[in-house]
């Protein structure tokens, strides 16, 4: 395919903020930038999309200081500039919000945005003008918080704001934002977008890293796309579309709906009756729960993130421990107040989970994708030879595995932590698949996911679905619940507010995840 000339139907009569020219970056015999060329308007949004492991991040921590480009030219305002750190990004007016926020989790607000930018060994004086500085950052740009509030005690989409008004505080005129939204709910990603568009009209220019087909679309003007290491179009916004822009990203055509026929329930395979769960501070985050799962049917749980889905679901999964109900599986019924619940036992009856954080419960990075193949399952007696593990046979049917998901690359042998985040997801979701579960318990599925492997994923729950088994489902992304599940369950403040079928109308839906329930009818 031929790269196209990337200020073609851009408006160039104005300095750009930012070009790039030629911008080459390799890893060993991996070329993670191939010749990059990129124009960025002065006060605009410009998205760059690409799947996992385009380049994306690459070009943008060279931009930012964090790598050094093998060759190739950056211009900021115009002038060519070397940026060997990002102190010296800093000092040219770029500040970059990461993915994973850097913050210090017991300083407060303050302490973290003067962090590194103190000026001078006595920070009494100097903490009193940061305070007065980081207030008419927040009047200026609609970014409020409280200077004084520890970060530990911050909600995520508060903390992200503090990554902005460190940016802003060292004086930022270009704003990168890494995948913003992974960690957002989807009024917090509003909220977040109000406030780039606040920023943008007040003559900031924005660089927006995502996969987010949807956000491209509501919040930039506009988009280039990276794909394999090399930027292979530029367009505006209002021009082009996420199919077009899909189809670019992967660079073959992408079905952006799900395609399935109508599920057919059979029998009940999961019962759940008045749970409730008290998490470690004494606070009952999930409030006397019933419902039930058949076979064959995807049920969806709805809802923002913090209302008891994440407990409901680690309770199911033999994690957490419930403080009154009872459980139906497998034809065994269960007091869960009487008899605490155990994931192995769990897995014995045939349940599977594919946890919501999936670094955290779902893989050990530092092993090899082999050994995560197994993990939960690795006592079953195909895995042994005597009293050990058979770890040749292990590795033969991990490249099994990922051959059949996909899995990229596609090495049994590489450590886990050099997967992209969507190869992760698939090396989860092939080892509670490839189990044939009865029920499947599945978590933010597609959470910092790239649009092909969103679409690989989706298709692999359906046909779990038509396989007669029963997925219990919960996602923050109500398209992604609308899209997939056959009944939807609504969950607001710990307890299950309504059932909806998938066609039900989107403001019902929201009226309840926001607990109205009577306008909600």
């Amino acid at each position: 395919m031929n790269k196209p000339n990337m200020s073609q139907g851009l408006d160039t009569s104005t300095q750009p903020a930012i070009e790039l020219r030629k911008i080459n970056k390799s890893f060993g015999p991996v070329h993670a930038n191939k010749d990059i060329d990129l124009l960025v308007k002065k006060g605009s949004i410009h998205g760059i999309i690409g799947e996992n492991g385009a380049g994306k991040s690459t070009l943008m921590s060279i931009l930012y200081g964090f790598y050094t480009a093998d060759d190739g030219d950056i211009l900021v305002d115009g002038k060519t500039v070397t940026i060997p750190d990002s102190k010296t990004a800093i000092s040219l007016g770029i500040g970059m919000v990461h993915q994973h926020f850097m913050l210090v989790d017991n300083f407060s607000v303050l302490e973290n945005v003067v962090l590194g930018a103190e000026g001078g060994a006595s920070l009494s004086g100097g903490l009193g003008r940061a305070k007065s500085e980081l207030q008419r950052l927040e009047d200026e740009y609609e970014l409020k918080v409280d200077p004084d509030a520890l970060i530990e005690d911050l909600p995520v989409g508060l903390q992200q704001r503090v990554e902005i008004l460190k940016a802003l505080f060292r004086g930022a005129e270009i704003l990168i934002l890494d995948e913003p939204t992974g960690v957002l709910t989807p009024s917090e990603a509003d909220h977040l977008f109000k406030i780039l568009d606040v920023l943008k009209n007040q003559g900031k220019t924005i660089l927006l890293i995502t996969h987010k087909l949807r956000e491209i679309m509501a919040i930039t003007d506009t988009v280039s796309v990276m794909r394999r290491g090399e930027m292979v179009a530029t367009r505006k916004t209002s021009e082009t579309s996420m199919s077009e822009l899909a189809e670019l990203m992967v660079g073959r055509s992408v079905l952006l709906n799900v395609d399935k026929k109508p599920a057919e329930p059979k029998e009940r395979v999961l019962e759940v009756n008045n749970l409730s769960v008290v998490d470690s501070r004494g606070v009952k985050v999930v409030k006397d729960v019933s419902f039930n799962v058949r076979a064959g049917e995807i049920v969806g749980i709805a809802g923002v993130s913090g209302n008891g889905q994440s407990e409901l679901l680690e309770t199911i999964a033999g994690i957490r421990r419930a403080d009154q109900g009872t459980l139906w599986i497998d034809g065994d019924e269960i007091d869960l107040r009487a008899k605490p619940l155990d994931p192995a036992e769990m897995r014995e009856k045939s349940l599977g989970h594919v946890p919501e954080d999936r670094h955290r419960m779902g893989l050990v990075t530092k092993f090899a994708e082999y050994e995560n193949s197994i993990l939960g399952y690795h006592t079953d007696a195909i895995y042994s030879k005597g009293p050990l593990l058979d770890i040749a046979k292990i590795k033969q049917l991990a490249e099994v595995e990922i051959e059949k998901y996909d899995i990229r690359p596609p090495s049994p042998l590489l450590k886990t932590a050099n997967f992209s985040g969507g190869n992760q997801q698939k090396i989860v979701l092939a080892r509670e698949i490839e189990r044939d579960p009865t029920v499947l318990l599945v978590g933010q599925p597609t959470r910092g996911v790239d649009i092909g492997a969103i679409e690989f994923i989706h298709k692999r729950i359906v046909e779990l679905r038509d396989a007669g088994k029963g997925i219990l489902l919960v996602s923050v992304e109500l398209d992604e619940i609308r899209s997939l599940a056959d009944r939807i369950l609504v969950m607001f403040d710990g307890k299950i507010v309504g059932e909806r079928t998938p066609d039900a109308d989107e403001g019902e839906l929201g009226l309840l995840m926001a607990g109205v329930e009577g306008e909600a009818k």
